[in-house]
């Protein structure tokens, strides 16, 4: 039975030459295994992989698979760089990485012992469109180069940056109650049928792309695991070449830890171009501090206590107050461990901002002064007329 792997990749389906089989003629392969037969004998071999020959010759899957990662993560951005690291417990002396579908042929590098593995690191950069794809590795023995062992898992390398990122947004909002439904839209140019969500951890690199052809990613019930920075890409099918990433989208789970307090000092009713400060003040341990506007796009304003003592309170300050600043608000308190974690909302604020701002004049100003021109400007030509104009009777019978 051919051993080979239904896996193998190889851009031509030949096999060895009957006539040579590395450095010994199929004859003398023949003799060492004791047949004068020459055909069983010689497939079996070409099935094990153990002639020697072009690499398009290889026959695999003789050996327990290596494993392969990518560092720093699967996700590189155009022009920057990536190692995939074969690694493998077995004693296989060199390890190979193929592309699927590449024209150029396999990379192979000599085993290093690193933590009690065997391990090849392969650098890929700078990365261009041309290295995203499905790449999998493979051990040999150095005795027998050609009889490879089975591949790895496959590794999917993703290239972002080469479109022009899409917009995310969240619907209702960017403040979820667990529990409740969201929905991340992905909004991008026309032409793309492919699109990506990604969740980032701190500063590691996304871990894998979602592909769909909707830009609308529906999460829900959410509950603190969907608490998180995202980003979204956009694509073409059956492409492993993404756009920038858009700008990235805070998530913040509410209900958390009991709800905080917030009041307005001096008061919550402010005149126009008066100063104000809200303060948002937790009765538990709670770090950072959050402030939100019902009915505002932008995303809530947040503040960390530098000293962590009691007080747990936070004081946003809004100078000077306009009409824009009018509304209602409600402050939420957070651990800088558990960032996108929220507790409950405060009960709300009602800020209002009275009509008695100082007037801007200027306008009024000038049509005044225009008023008073034409009018200086009339009572001249009235002067002028009755100084010139024409004597009446009474002045001609007098002479």
């Amino acid at each position: 039975m051919c051993l080979t792997s239904p896996d193998i990749i190889t851009p031509h389906a030949s096999v060895c030459p009957t006539g040579l089989c590395g450095p010994y003629r199929s004859s003398e392969w023949l003799g060492t295994m004791g047949s004068n037969t020459g055909t069983p004998t010689l497939t079996a071999l070409l099935c094990l992989g153990l002639c020697w020959g072009p690499w398009n010759q290889v026959r695999a899957g003789v050996y327990s698979a290596p494993s392969l990662s990518a560092h720093p993560g699967p996700v590189v951005a155009s022009g920057g760089n990536v190692s995939l690291s074969c690694s493998s417990e077995s004693t296989l002396e060199t390890l190979h990485l193929l592309k699927e579908g590449g024209a150029d042929p396999p990379q192979h590098m000599e085993l290093r012992t690193y933590r009690r593995r065997g391990q090849a690191v392969f650098p890929v950069g700078p990365v261009n469109t041309s290295h995203g794809g499905t790449y999998r590795c493979y051990g040999s023995p150095s005795s027998y180069p050609y009889a490879w062992s089975l591949p790895s898992d496959p590794l999917h390398l993703e290239v972002t940056g080469v479109y022009r990122e899409p917009s995310l947004l969240a619907q209702p909002g960017s403040l979820v109650l667990s529990g409740d439904s969201l929905t991340l839209k992905c909004h991008s140019e026309a032409g793309f049928d492919r699109f990506a969500l990604t969740k980032d951890e701190g500063l590691t690199p996304p871990e894998r792309l979602h592909g769909q052809h909707s830009p609308d990613f529906p999460l829900g019930p959410v509950n603190h695991t969907h608490g998180r920075q995202y980003r979204c890409y956009n694509g073409h099918h059956l492409s492993y070449v993404w756009s920038a990433p858009s700008t990235p989208l805070d998530i913040l789970i509410v209900g958390m830890y009991q709800k905080p307090s917030l009041l307005a000092q001096p008061g919550p009713s402010v005149s126009w171009g008066e100063n104000v400060t809200l303060q948002c003040r937790s009765e538990i341990h709670l770090d950072t501090f959050h402030l939100s506007k019902e009915g505002s796009p932008a995303p809530p304003q947040h503040l960390r206590l530098q000293d962590t003592a009691a007080p747990f309170q936070a004081n946003f300050t809004i100078s000077p107050v306009t009409s824009d600043h009018e509304g209602t608000y409600r402050c939420y308190g957070s651990d800088s461990t558990s960032p996108y974690l929220l507790s409950l909302p405060s009960d709300p604020l009602e800020l209002l901002v009275s009509a008695t701002h100082p007037q801007d004049y200027t306008v009024e100003n000038l049509i005044r002064m225009g008023v008073a021109a034409v009018i200086l400007v009339v009572l001249g030509i009235l002067l002028f007329q009755a100084r010139h104009s024409p004597r009446g009777p009474q002045d001609a019978a007098r002479r």
